[in-house]
């Protein structure tokens, strides 16, 4: 297997400064977008969806569980069909929800499937995140965005009384961006070991997306 080039230590240390400009340079940019984003408008969402979760039917305000923020994250899992494996790494990589509570905010997966094929697939994969089934009422995820022929993707709201607002939508690399588990791996000399990634020569790469598995189906 190819190996990057070995180097005295004063060589490494003076490519890392070289390279830390550039990553400065970044940090600075995703801040001002981060800006930019805090400062997006907002549009009124309805909210009389019904959802159907562990504690019962629940409507959209009642997602945001008191808080005044909710993220819900569209999770490909449609009635009767397999659970996306890439929905499935993202959410293996859900940490502790306290900490975003903490800041007045919620986290939810929202999937057309309905509620016992959702209970079936968390119980698989040990996730404790609240998860909810959209399937008794409006396509949700669809009029978010996540169209059944378009995928996952990734809401934000704001709660104002008894109203909501959408303020922000990403799919595709935006929720990729937010995975701690990419994030890792683009720091490691081969990285994510995909053919779209700009590799030296030799460096091991698969196609995208064919090496995900369940968390439970790794050898």
């Amino acid at each position: 297997m190819t190996l990057p080039k070995i180097v005295s230590a004063e060589e490494w240390q003076a490519a890392r400064d070289e390279l830390l400009i550039e990553e400065k340079a970044a940090t600075r940019a995703l801040d001002a977008l981060a800006a930019k984003r805090r400062r997006l408008p907002m549009v009124e969402f309805r909210t009389d969806y019904v959802f159907d979760g562990a504690a019962g039917k629940a409507d959209l305000l009642d997602l945001f569980d008191g808080r005044r923020q909710l993220i819900a994250y569209h999770f490909m899992l449609e009635p009767g069909g397999e659970a996306c494996r890439g929905c499935s790494s993202f959410t293996d990589n859900i940490g502790n929800l306290a900490h975003l509570h903490a800041r007045d905010t919620t986290f939810v997966l929202t999937s057309r499937a309905p509620l016992a094929e959702i209970e079936s697939v968390r119980r698989r994969m040990g996730w404790t995140v609240p998860w909810y089934s959209t399937a008794g009422g409006a396509d949700f995820n669809g009029d978010c965005g996540a169209r059944i022929d378009q995928g996952f993707g990734l809401s934000v709201f704001l709660r104002d009384g008894d109203r909501a607002f959408r303020t922000y939508f990403t799919t595709s690399r935006g929720v990729d961006r937010i995975r701690p588990d990419f994030e890792l791996l683009d720091l490691t000399p081969y990285g994510r070991q995909e053919t779209w990634e700009d590799s030296p020569e030799g460096w091991p790469q698969t196609p995208p997306y064919g090496w995900w598995r369940y968390h439970d189906e790794y050898l």
